[in-house]
C-alpha cells in the first residue's frame, strides 16, 4: 500500500513538472528566449586557426569576450588573434596546443589559468578528419581522429570543469557533427570519435543536472558538413533537404545556441526529423532513405590532405 502511494505520487508530481515544462517550451516557441551577456566571460576555442573556429573568435569578440584561442598551427592561431583584436576584442591570448596530446593540453591549461584566469565558456572545436574505407585508414590516423575528436574533450573538462562547478558558472560546448548522430560511409574513425564526443557531453551534462549545478550549462552542436574545406569534395544529393552548409551560418546558430542555453543544436533542422525517422523506421526502410539522400556516396569526392584542423 505505501509503495502504491509513493508511485502515486511520484507519479503526479512527474506530471506536473512535464506540463510545466511543455508549457515553457511552447512560451518561448512563440517569445524569444532571453539571451545572456558573454561581455567578459573567459572564451576559449579549440581549433580557432581556421574554419569555424576562427568565426567564432571573430563573433565573441564582437560580444566583448575574453578570447583564448588554441591551435596547432601557430600561424594561423595568431593572424586569428589579430582579426579578433581588429574586430574589438580587447583582450586575447594564443595559445599553440596540439590537442591530441593531453599532457600538452594539461601544460597549456595550467598556463592559461596563470595568464588569464578560469575559464567560463569551453568550445572544443578542434577537428580531423582522415576519410576512407576503415580498413585502409593507417593506425595512426585513426589514432589522431580519436585524439582530437574525442579525447581532447576528456582534458580540457578535466581541466576547467572544476572551476566552473566551484563557481557554479560556466558554459561547455561540444562541437560533434551529424556523423556523432548517424553512422557515415568512409568516415567510420570520425563518426567513431563524434558519437564519443556527443555521448560525453550528454553524460557530463546529466552529471550537473543530478549535482543541481544551475548555473554550468551545456551546449552539444550537430552540423552537416560545412563548407570550411574540412571536406572539401564532397557533395550533397538533395540539397534542399541536406545542403553543405557556409561557417558563417553556422556559426551564427551555435552562438545563438550559446546565448540561448540550449542543450542541443543540430543544423539543419531536418536533422532533428532524421534522428525520428531513425528511431521508428524499419533498417532496410532507414537504409534506403539513406540511399535515397546520397548518404552512402556523400564521401566519393573527398579530397584527402595532410592535415585538416
Amino acid at each position: 500500500m505505501a509503495s502504491n502511494l509513493k508511485f502515486t505520487k511520484e507519479l503526479i508530481t512527474f506530471l506536473g513538472k512535464s506540463v510545466i515544462a511543455l508549457l515553457e517550451t511552447l512560451i518561448f516557441t512563440f517569445i524569444p528566449r532571453p539571451r545572456k551577456n558573454v561581455a567578459g566571460e573567459i572564451v576559449l576555442i579549440t581549433g580557432a586557426g581556421r574554419g569555424l573556429g576562427r568565426l567564432l573568435a571573430l563573433r565573441f569578440a564582437h560580444l566583448g569576450s575574453v578570447l583564448v584561442l588554441w591551435d596547432v598551427n601557430k600561424e594561423g592561431n595568431e593572424e586569428t588573434c589579430r582579426m579578433a583584436r581588429e574586430a574589438g576584442a580587447t583582450r586575447v591570448y594564443a595559445y599553440t596546443c596540439d590537442c591530441s596530446q593531453k599532457e600538452e593540453i594539461y601544460r597549456v591549461a595550467e598556463q592559461v589559468k596563470k595568464e588569464v584566469g578560469d575559464v567560463s565558456i569551453l568550445i572544443n572545436n578542434a577537428g580531423v578528419v582522415t576519410g576512407g574505407d576503415f580498413l585502409n585508414c593507417p593506425d595512426d590516423l585513426v589514432e589522431k581522429s580519436l585524439d582530437v575528436n574525442f579525447k581532447a574533450h576528456l582534458w580540457t573538462y578535466k581541466c576547467f570543469l572544476p572551476a566552473m562547478i566551484a563557481n557554479d558558472h560556466g558554459h561547455l560546448v561540444c562541437i560533434s557533427s551529424s556523423a556523432g548522430l548517424i553512422g557515415v560511409n568512409k568516415l567510420a574513425d570520425y563518426c567513431a570519435s563524434k558519437f564519443a564526443a556527443y555521448g560525453f557531453a550528454e553524460s557530463v551534462f546529466i552529471e550537473t543536472i543530478v549535482q543541481k549545478l544551475k548555473g554550468v550549462k551545456t551546449t552539444i552542436v550537430c552540423p552537416f558538413f560545412i563548407n570550411t574545406g574540412m571536406f572539401e569534395g564532397c557533395s550533397t544529393v538533395r540539397p534542399f533537404l541536406l545542403p553543405i552548409l557556409e561557417p558563417e551560418y553556422v556559426v551564427e546558430k551555435i552562438v545563438d545556441a550559446i546565448l540561448k542555453e540550449k542543450v542541443y543544436l543540430y543544423v539543419p533542422r531536418f536533422l532533428y526529423f532524421v534522428m525520428v525517422l531513425k528511431s521508428v523506421l524499419p533498417v532496410k526502410i532507414a537504409l534506403l532513405l539513406s540511399d535515397f539522400m546520397g548518404v552512402f556516396n556523400i564521401m566519393d569526392g573527398f579530397v584527402c590532405k595532410k592535415k585538416k584542423h
